[in-house]
């Protein structure tokens, strides 16, 4: 199973990763969408969406006439892939300090942690469960261009990808 991780779009998402999400059997968000265009660009290509609720998504701070759909995202998840379970929360919970501790702690469970809020692209899989944070697949704070994770889960292994994209187009 192909898994595209992202997180931190803002409302906004380059067009390579919604390129990228086509290609892919499911598209895990981290949260701080920012609009349900974001969302729909993801699904576009036919894969399956999943998302969580960031600090920044408040009625106030996604379009007019979107103000209830934050409401709607779950403030953490677990999806059972080939393999094991893939966590997803975003992360503002836990001071940067000891997040990677909280996290381990939160989902012992899990083969795998998603996580966003600090824009910052990380893949830890020196311990366990893994700490994946796509950095930001949108305009805002990218430190270096748009970036995502592609996850490949299979029931005897999971190898995961870092990717950095161009921002010169958008697809919302």
């Amino acid at each position: 199973m192909r898994v595209l991780i992202v997180a931190d779009t803002h409302g906004r998402l380059a067009a390579a990763i919604a390129r990228l999400a086509g290609e892919v059997d499911l598209v895990v968000h981290g949260g701080d969408v920012g609009a349900a265009a974001v969302l729909a660009a993801l699904a576009a290509g036919g894969a399956r969406v999943v998302a969580v609720r960031g600090n920044n998504d408040t009625p106030a701070q996604w379009p007019p006439g979107e103000a209830a759909l934050p409401a709607t995202l779950p403030v953490q998840l677990e999806c059972p892939l080939p393999g094991g379970v893939l966590a997803v929360c975003h992360g503002d919970a836990a001071a940067a300090p000891g997040r990677h501790a909280w996290l381990r702690r939160r989902f012992p469970e899990a083969r795998a942690i998603v996580y966003g809020h600090s824009h910052r692209l990380l893949v830890d899989t020196a311990g366990t469960p893994w700490l994946l944070n796509p950095g930001a697949a949108g305009r805002a704070r990218t430190y270096g261009g748009p970036s995502c994770l592609l996850l490949e889960a299979r029931p005897d292994g999971w190898d995961v990808q870092a990717h950095r994209v161009s921002a010169d187009a958008w697809a919302c």
